[in-house]
């Protein structure tokens, strides 16, 4: 069986992300880096991909020329997937084109820029036929999935609430112009119309639906920029409804001093309730009404679904990275079923995918929307006046 060959966009030299997709693809010895279009600026991604000992032949100055001379190649040589790994500015021209020119695009989040945006990606993708997925990282950890499958079975009965919250401290002081990451997740020309919200409050809202496998139908949202000329928010409060009448609560915070990447979810049910938390990912705490609280630990007697996303033994842990790889892991039998004309689109290949992203951006907009009304504010000066 050969490796699924793949290509990259952005990424390249001082890029954080980039390097995690790299690791992530190729972890599980099942993907190979043939080709990229590394940087915006040309030299830089030709270095980018000599650094990476690409053959200096498919070390392309940008991504048209890239999709347009590895269309060119053999079948089996060219890539067949490409992974987009940009500020979000460049989401839709970069996977547009890819699958204009019969690539499958795996892309980081969100999926555009704006929500006519991925609506319009939608249709080319539905036109082509070929596969889009969306890392949403945190959908990959195998206690999160684990979590999904006892939810989706019962074992805390009728869920009622959900609480997730997810706090960071590295946006604090105003140092945009000093950080890249910041510089750009803090710009609404290559953002979009959220900053906090936008970038890890929709991670949020996408692990509250994945499982509770419930929609979030209405939100009541405050949004803030506490930084002084930040043109962003960078704090943001949610209240929600979803489907099935459950109610919750979304944080999301960047401000939050001395935070590191603290997402929590809380979901319960008539029956009992379950916790996991992002910086403890090898745990998932259950709690009942009529019995001791249980801790599962990752590599233990769990579901077979959830064993398949896990790689080491109990007491061995896993993170970020294999998460990451998990859905690498899904994107890549997608695609060998496909080739195979084996593909299924009726089957849970269990990838984030364009309807996600659809979800995503139009969660974004309704917290923006929402935050821009006052109508939802009473004031208790109006009880307490004379």
């Amino acid at each position: 069986m050969n490796k699924i060959r793949m290509g990259m966009v952005g990424g390249g030299q001082g890029a954080f992300i980039g390097g995690v997709h790299r690791i992530a693809a190729q972890l599980d010895n099942n993907i190979e880096l043939v080709c990229g279009a590394f940087s915006s600026t040309a030299e830089k991604s030709i270095a980018s991909g000599k650094m990476l000992m690409l053959n200096e032949e498919r070390c392309y100055a940008d991504f048209d020329t890239m999709f347009a001379a590895e269309a060119k190649l053999p079948a089996e040589l060219r890539m067949q997937f490409v992974a987009i790994v940009t500020p979000n500015h460049m989401h839709f021209p970069a996977a547009k084109a890819a699958l204009e020119h019969g690539f499958h695009v795996l892309s980081d989040k969100p999926a555009t820029l704006s929500l006519d945006e991925v609506k319009s990606l939608k249709k080319i993708i539905d036109k082509t036929g070929l596969l889009y997925g969306l890392t949403h990282t945190y959908t990959g950890y195998p206690m999160v999935k684990e979590a999904q499958t006892l939810v989706a079975n019962g074992e805390i009965g009728k869920v009622r609430k959900v609480i997730v919250e997810y706090i960071q401290g590295w946006l604090s002081e105003s140092q945009d112009a000093d950080n890249k990451q910041a510089d750009w997740r803090t710009d609404p020309s290559r953002s979009g119309i959220s900053g906090c919200m936008g970038d890890i409050g929709s991670h949020a809202a996408n692990l509250v639906e994945y499982i509770t496998s419930k929609e979030i139908t209405h939100v009541c949202a405050e949004l803030t920029a506490f930084v002084e000329g930040r043109r962003l928010d960078d704090d943001g409060i949610v209240l929600l409804k979803m489907q099935d009448g459950i109610k919750g609560t979304l944080q999301a915070s960047q401000i939050a001093a001395g935070e590191e990447n603290n997402l929590t979810i809380r979901v319960y049910g008539e029956k009992g309730g379950l916790e996991w938390q992002q910086q403890e990912p090898n745990t998932l705490t259950l709690k009942y009404l009529d019995k001791p609280m249980q801790v599962l630990r990752t590599g233990g007697m769990h579901s077979a679904r959830t064993a398949s996303y896990t790689r080491t033994p109990m007491g061995h842990p896993e993170g970020y990275l294999e998460a990451f790889a998990n859905i690498y892991v899904s994107f890549s039998q997608a695609i060998r079923d496909v080739e195979s004309s084996e593909y299924n689109a009726n089957k849970d290949y269990d990838f984030p995918d364009i309807n996600d992203g659809i979800r995503g951006m139009a969660l974004v907009e309704s917290f923006v929307n929402s935050s821009n009304q006052d109508t939802k504010w009473y004031d208790l000066d109006q009880l307490l006046a004379d």
